[in-house]
């Protein structure tokens, strides 16, 4: 049997015939109609975006008047949407307005001499100042929207004539600019929410933040129109120019109370300097902290609490799981602290009730003593001890706190706010409702303690802190600093939580920070599925 031969041929010979094929493939797909139709159609749509967003970028911008100051409003083009205003030297307020591919800008420029004059003179006019702000960012915002999508089209059109060079496609490019633009407007009117005035996310200087957003004061369920809520950052905003005087400008609601949440300081000694400018700065009734004052609950570290008198106004305290007995009578020991362990006390109208962590763990890496085992079965024993605590008052308690959140389901029901920490890492959720457990034939009817109590079910929110300290030493371990977060509560008359604010400083120092204004009730908060309770041990 004779071999096969050897293909003698080269590797390059090869891969020219293949490269030669290639061409001759190409050539003759190219040739084809609806390959060049497809080609002819990706090249349209190319110089269309193009165009268009040269044109916004560039173009779409415009000067107008809002109260005393000279604005500039402009349009750019962006992935989320939403609102920028930009206030120097106080920052700025981001608003979740709208969706689509268009990022509206306002940034106050320049005073108007005779305008501010106006004010100074005659300090009545602030009022109607914000009066005209919403007609005139209205009417500013609808010529800037037509203005855009004739600009976007005008430059498509010199685009495509420059490319082209032919009528019909350039008449396509400038067709297919005015659906984008035309449909990028049309998106964003038809997402607007007009009640994300109520909710801006401030930047800036953290003393300047009231003046700016304001008091959330008198909240009620139309907190959210639009029109109101303009006219008074405006006005706050005049005021803060028209009087000339030391910022902040803020005037507090008489019948708001304000309680600022705190949690997992760690040590941290540049917490009770922030801690002292929000009180001061936002009028603070109270400071509630919700645990892990220190690091390692040593004799040595109970020298750290001596800050708290410094605050100057309530200090109401459970113990973390960081903290050991002996740093809890040292923050009892100061004059101004209230702690609470298995307790209630009453601040400002406001019946408050905590316990302290049932587990002392200071170095994670060590057993605790009940076992690791047992510690989710300790944690919501606490929850139910505080729970029984809060049924036998016979009381309507306002908050909860816990320092684990783990202790907080048995409190579902029972009250309508929990405030927690632990996680180092925000979060607002709602508790599971619990349901009722399944009545034993055998036991004897006796009344429960809630219905002694005659307490009514309600909805209870969790509000999980992060770490005001900003995980102390552990912060530092990561690329990215923890950090420093701490939450203002808003209570009104009748001692229900209307909004809060989030704030946070993304590293040392508390000149620069974020801060987020949530209402209650504005938007629907999903309630998650009744868990099983089990009944009070008697």
């Amino acid at each position: 049997m004779t071999q096969e031969p050897v293909d003698t041929v080269p590797v390059w010979r090869r891969y020219l015939i293949l490269s030669r094929r290639a061409r001759i493939l190409l050539r003759h797909g190219l040739r084809n109609r609806w390959t060049r139709r497809a080609g002819l159609a990706v090249a349209v749509g190319l110089v269309s975006v193009t165009g268009s967003m040269v044109g916004v970028m560039l173009f779409a911008q415009s000067d107008l008047n809002i109260g005393p100051f000279k604005a500039e409003m402009s349009i750019t083009p962006s992935a989320d949407g939403g609102t920028e205003i930009d206030i120097p030297p106080l920052g700025s307020l981001h608003l979740d307005s709208h969706r689509g591919p268009l990022h509206l800008k306002v940034a106050l420029g320049s005073l108007d001499q005779s305008r501010t004059e106006a004010l100074i003179d005659n300090p009545s006019t602030i009022t109607s100042a914000g009066d005209r702000a919403v007609e005139e960012v209205v009417d500013a915002v609808s010529r800037l929207g037509l203005r855009a999508a004739g600009l976007a089209v005008a430059t498509t059109l010199f685009c495509a004539a420059f490319v082209f060079r032919d009528v019909r496609r350039t008449a396509a490019s400038g067709v297919t600019a005015l659906v984008l633009t035309g449909g990028s407007l049309g998106l964003a009117a038809a997402t607007l929410r007009p009640d994300a005035i109520s909710e801006p996310r401030y930047e800036g200087l953290l003393v300047n933040a009231p003046a700016v957003v304001g008091d959330a004061r008198r909240i009620a369920d139309n907190y959210g129109r639009y029109a109101e809520q303009l006219q008074q950052i405006v006005s706050n905003v005049s005021r803060v120019y028209a009087t000339m005087s030391a910022l902040p400008v803020y005037e507090p609601a008489g019948n708001t109370t304000r309680l600022l949440h705190v949690s997992d300081l760690h040590l941290n000694p540049s917490s009770w300097g922030l801690i002292r400018t929000v009180v001061e700065t936002f009028e603070i009734d109270a400071v509630i902290d919700t645990g892990d004052i220190v690091d390692w609950g040593s004799s040595a570290e109970t020298s750290y609490v001596a800050s708290i008198p410094s605050i100057g106004v309530p200090y109401i305290y459970v113990r973390g799981n960081h903290d050991s007995t002996a740093i809890q009578a040292a923050v009892a020991r100061q004059s101004n602290a209230i702690v609470l362990d298995d307790g209630l006390t009453e601040v400002d109208g406001l019946t408050i009730a905590g316990i302290g962590d049932p587990q002392f763990t200071p170095d994670k890496s060590e057993t605790n003593v009940a076992g690791d085992d047992a510690g989710p079965e300790v944690l919501e024993a606490s929850g139910e001890k505080l729970a029984t605590t809060i049924r036998d008052s016979g009381k309507k308690v306002d908050i909860a706190l816990v320092h684990d959140p783990a202790m907080a389901q048995p409190l579902s029901g029972l009250v309508p706010l929990v405030l927690s920490g632990h996680k180092h890492q925000r979060s607002v959720t709602m508790l599971p409702a619990p349901t009722e457990p399944e009545p034993d034939p055998s036991a004897s009817p006796t009344p429960s303690p809630a219905a002694s109590a005659d307490l009514t079910p309600v909805t209870t929110r969790i509000m999980v802190e992060g770490s005001t300290g900003g995980a102390g030493l552990r912060g530092l371990e990561n690329d990215a600093a923890t950090p420093l977060t701490l939450s203002v509560l808003y209570f009104d008359e009748n001692r229900e939580l209307k909004a809060y604010d989030d704030i946070q400083l993304g590293g040392t120092g508390e000149s620069n920070v974020t801060m987020q204004r949530n209402v209650i009730g504005l938007d629907d908060e999903p309630v998650p599925a009744p868990t099983p309770s089990v009944a009070p041990s008697q």
